[in-house]
């Protein structure tokens, strides 16, 4: 999928850290903190150096009798968001997410496009809350305040008189400042009583090409050029299958016994990316599973194959989706979630079965 009309587009443990959660949210907290403009109509969105050919596939665990699932009704606001996403992707894996979500949109103006993933901390399940409600409510509102905010800089015609360069509107919305501003939708929202999430959001500049992220947790990205990955996001952890992760808590609990970790811990990373560059975000369905140059060889395979990029980019999220299935189910074969664990001083041999989302993304510039 291309976005933008652009010329050149084992369940986790849950341990206390002592940080206090207030339920209660700032103003200041609820709008990002950058330069703003007043609302009016933008002009058509100008042509672009960049373009952004996107895919995304997922596939949800196989059903635990454990496994919580009270989801958002279809005609709530985030449950219908959330068919609509799904229903975008060529994906015949799952039609459920599991306790992942994802979003991809395009940004202000064309400006650029913001996508992300998240994962759901399974360990809720034993205080009886569904895991997924909190990753599908963070992606929801990571994609609504990105829609209007500028991947860079508001664009602003310096020849033109002081009311039409007000008309401007929107503002830079970076990928932190978008899951700090998603993390507090998550605690307004009355639906989502309680949870969990790690999180990894992005934004691609169309008019300059540098891409930037905020990552909390294990999920992550990565960075393909020429066949080789010119960077992986490290993963964040508090010790061993215990990530980084967004908390909400339920009124009645006091967070004793949980990690509560805030938007500021997270990884920031930027970088000019170049034509022909691939983005892989993944949740750690995908990296406890397969190892990272058995997906470099996947997309090498699919870029051989032809076709067009929004073919190829929808086609290594399918592929990388269904070699992770396949890892996940070995019992023998060593994992990067094995091998980890061998690390620690445990003994665990195969995969780790898990819900897996991916969102690719193929760079072009134009000559």
């Amino acid at each position: 999928m291309t976005l933008g009309l652009w010329s050149s587009p084992v369940p986790r443990l849950l341990t206390h850290k002592g940080i206090r959660l207030s339920a209660s949210v700032s103003q200041r907290a609820n709008r990002p903190i950058t330069r703003t403009y007043s609302s009016a109509s933008p002009a058509s969105p100008p042509s672009r150096p960049y373009q952004f050919h996107f895919g995304a596939s997922w596939a949800a665990k196989p059903p635990e009798k454990s496994r919580i699932h009270v989801p958002f009704p279809p005609d709530s606001t985030v449950g219908r968001w959330r068919d609509k996403m799904l229903g975008k992707w060529k994906n015949a894996t799952s039609g459920d997410a599991g306790e992942d979500f994802f979003f991809v949109t395009e940004m202000q103006n064309s400006s650029g496009v913001s996508f992300g993933v998240a994962d759901g901390v399974g360990g809720w399940v034993d205080s009886g809350v569904d895991p997924s409600l909190f990753a599908q409510t963070l992606m929801y509102h990571a994609h609504r305040y990105s829609r209007h905010g500028w991947a860079g800089e508001p664009e602003i015609d310096p020849t033109q008189e002081y009311e039409e360069r007000e008309r401007v509107e929107g503002w830079e919305l970076t990928p932190y400042k978008c899951l700090e501003c998603a993390y507090h939708g998550v605690l307004r929202e009355r639906l989502v009583n309680a949870g969990s999430s790690t999180a990894c959001l992005i934004s691609l500049n169309a008019s300059s090409g540098v891409l930037r992220a905020a990552n909390l947790g294990d999920s992550g990205f990565l960075i393909i050029r020429s066949s080789s990955v010119i960077y992986r996001q490290p993963p964040q952890t508090h010790f061993f299958n215990c990530p980084y992760q967004l908390t909400k808590f339920p009124p009645n609990m006091v967070p004793s016994s949980h990690f509560a970790d805030q938007p500021n811990r997270a990884a920031q990373y930027e970088t000019k990316l170049r034509d022909g560059d691939i983005i892989i975000a993944f949740t750690d369905g995908l990296s406890d599973n397969v190892f990272t140059p058995d997906i470099v060889a996947i997309c090498s395979l699919v870029a051989r194959s032809g076709g067009s990029e929004n073919v190829q980019a929808q086609m290594m999220a399918n592929r990388i989706i269904e070699y992770a299935q396949v890892c996940m189910r070995e019992r023998k074969k060593m994992t990067p979630f094995s091998r980890e664990a061998l690390r620690e001083g445990l003994y665990y041999r195969g995969g780790k079965i898990d819900d897996v989302t991916v969102v690719t993304a193929i760079v072009r510039e134009a000559v």
